[in-house]
């Protein structure tokens, strides 16, 4: 279950220093081939951390050897000097590995508007290297993580058993739609071309880690990276290397909506009857954006009016609707019919389970079900986040 599992990989993760903690802060992957190809997606957030701009760069050619990240430090709104200190990275990886820098993805991932401490993280580059493995996957999702409480890893079996797809992520806030806040490394021993990968890559990030939506933040930082080392010998077209790269994807979301900073529900919210995908999409991500639904949720508090306010705030344009036609169950409890009263409220039992779902019918055309998954608004979240950076 690991990045690891697929053949022509190997890892490592190392405590350098850079969190005050001591705890692991650098991991390295490196693709050992005997292809190297590699695309990825990057956060839209317009405020990007110097290693996005940097690995955007790195991937145009559909080729990479090494992935390098590093918690403890998001080299984010540094200027000029942080974009350099990407730059020094990515070389002095090459150097270790030999290499071509230009061939070496950077991540980073943590406080924004602080320079790294370069020293440190070469000397965990350099300990990385040592400790490359082909079971230092483990090692390498521990020392990605920052306010997460457990590591997250994923492996997936390919078409026939013939080849795999293994991942690691990161992030507990800062999670909404376009691309999710995260660290993501997907790796594959599939033998694919880099088109192939890019498009795969894109579908799968676009039905997973851009529905899910813990706070409605997006971040500077977001890479979903993904490495193939056709070690396998086996060719996976597009479909099938698709639908393996959206199971790895998806079971990584929910991993990160399970570990939300201080969640103690997850909120499954499903559209259907809308006109279209997007509509359903803008639906579902007003719905999970509602603090009075999170808070709600959090309390227990089965107030579907909350839901029917979130969904009121989608212009007509967006996500044309009938008021008067929207259906809402929570946990299999009509609660709301026809835009009114449904069944009694006092049958959802919020507090059974963890796992929480609404589904909304907006009974205005025959697009496809969506889902986005969400989670509740606790004091744990607003307690960590208010000490931060202090």
């Amino acid at each position: 279950m690991s990045i690891t599992a697929p053949l022509g990989f190997r890892a490592a993760g190392v405590a350098a220093g850079l969190k005050a903690s001591g705890r692991p802060d650098v991991a390295l992957v490196v693709n050992d081939g005997p292809d190297h190809v590699a695309a990825a997606v990057f956060t839209s957030n317009r405020v990007v951390a110097a290693p996005v701009v940097w690995s955007r760069t790195v991937v145009g050619d559909g080729v990479a050897h090494a992935v390098v990240l590093n918690s403890g430090g998001a080299n984010a709104c540094t200027g000029p000097d942080g974009f350099g200190d990407t730059h020094r990275t990515a070389e002095h990886v090459a150097d270790v590995l030999g290499v071509s820098a230009g061939d070496v993805l950077v991540c980073s991932t943590g406080l924004i508007g602080e320079r790294l401490d370069l020293p440190a993280l070469f000397a965990g580059v350099d300990d990385a290297a040592g400790r490359l493995a082909a079971d230092g996957g483990p090692d390498a999702a521990r020392a990605i993580m920052t306010t997460d409480t457990v590591p997250k890893e994923v492996l997936v079996e390919g078409a026939d058993g013939a080849w795999r797809v293994g991942g690691m992520a990161k992030g507990a806030g800062m999670l909404a739609p376009a691309l999710a806040t995260m660290l993501c490394v997907l790796t594959t021993d599939a033998v694919v071309d880099a088109e192939d990968a890019r498009a795969a890559l894109a579908d799968a990030t676009a039905a997973t880690f851009d529905r899910i939506d813990s706070d409605g933040c997006m971040s500077t930082n977001d890479t979903v990276a993904l490495l193939a080392s056709g070690a396998s010998g086996v060719r996976a077209d597009r479909a099938a290397l698709t639908a393996a790269l959206t199971r790895a994807c998806g079971a990584l979301a929910r991993a990160l909506i399970a570990d939300a900073e201080g969640a103690s529900h997850d909120i499954a919210v499903t559209v259907r009857g809308a006109t279209s995908v997007p509509a359903a999409l803008a639906v579902a991500r007003a719905v999970t954006r509602s603090n009075l639904l999170k808070a709600a949720v959090f309390g227990n508090d089965p107030n579907w009016g909350r839901v029917l306010a979130a969904v009121g705030t989608v212009p007509a344009d967006v996500a044309p609707f009938d008021a008067d036609a929207l259906d809402v169950a929570i946990n299999g409890v009509q609660v709301c019919r026809a835009g009114g009263v449904g069944e009694d409220r006092a049958g959802v039992d919020l507090a059974a389970s963890r796992e929480v779902r609404i589904d909304i019918d907006l009974h205005a055309g025959a697009a496809e079900d969506v889902t986005v998954w969400s989670n509740d608004l606790t004091h744990d979240y607003v307690h960590e986040n208010s000490a931060y950076s202090t």
